[in-house]
């Protein structure tokens, strides 16, 4: 599957999104106040982003809500319907783009969009693309028992399972190798 630069920035956006909900009722919500509104917006250098307003976080922890339902869709027709739903609300405006010394891309959101229409179509967008290729099931959640935080698997065969091999699959597999090892000596 081709994925260009800008569906990757989508998913990106996409995925850390939906990981800014607080795991558990304890849990710091990772888009709690516009200063992390702002700085998301800026990490993921969204292009025609005005000012940020609480109105601007409402509406985007909204978008958040629906993107987590779409990695959480138990099939591809589940999906579609959310993504459509999601991306229709938007208003989405299709239009060729290459600003910042990119390459032509296709921007979906119109112009003078709110930040929560704008990801919702690039982003919404993005998904469907994975929807139309047959991937839906490439968009997860971690396995790792506590964890759940979303991921796309880009892998060649689609045999990524946690969300950072470095963290949570590096733990899982030396907990996996101690209780061999205490089985063993034990």
């Amino acid at each position: 599957m081709l994925i260009t630069h800008d569906t990757r920035r989508s998913l990106d956006a996409a995925v850390e999104l939906v990981n800014t909900v607080p795991e558990d009722e304890g849990a710091a919500d990772g888009m709690a106040d516009l200063a992390s509104l702002d700085a998301f917006v800026r990490r993921h250098r969204m292009s025609d982003v005005q000012s940020l307003s609480e109105f601007d976080l409402s509406a985007v922890r909204k978008v958040r809500g629906r993107f987590a339902q779409i990695f959480a869709a138990p099939d591809a027709r589940a999906a579609a319907g959310l993504i459509n739903e999601l991306v229709a609300a938007a208003g989405t405006t299709p239009r060729l783009t290459d600003h910042d010394g990119h390459d032509w891309h296709v921007h979906y959101f119109a112009p003078g969009a709110s930040v929560a229409d704008h990801l919702a179509a690039d982003c919404g967008m993005a998904l469907a693309f994975f929807v139309v290729a047959g991937e839906q099931e490439r968009l997860r959640r971690c396995e790792a028992p506590d964890c759940r935080r979303a991921f796309v698997d880009l892998s060649r065969n689609r045999s990524r399972r946690y969300c950072d091999s470095r963290t949570c699959g590096n733990r899982l597999h030396v907990a996996a190798y101690r209780a061999r090892r205490k089985e063993a000596a034990g």
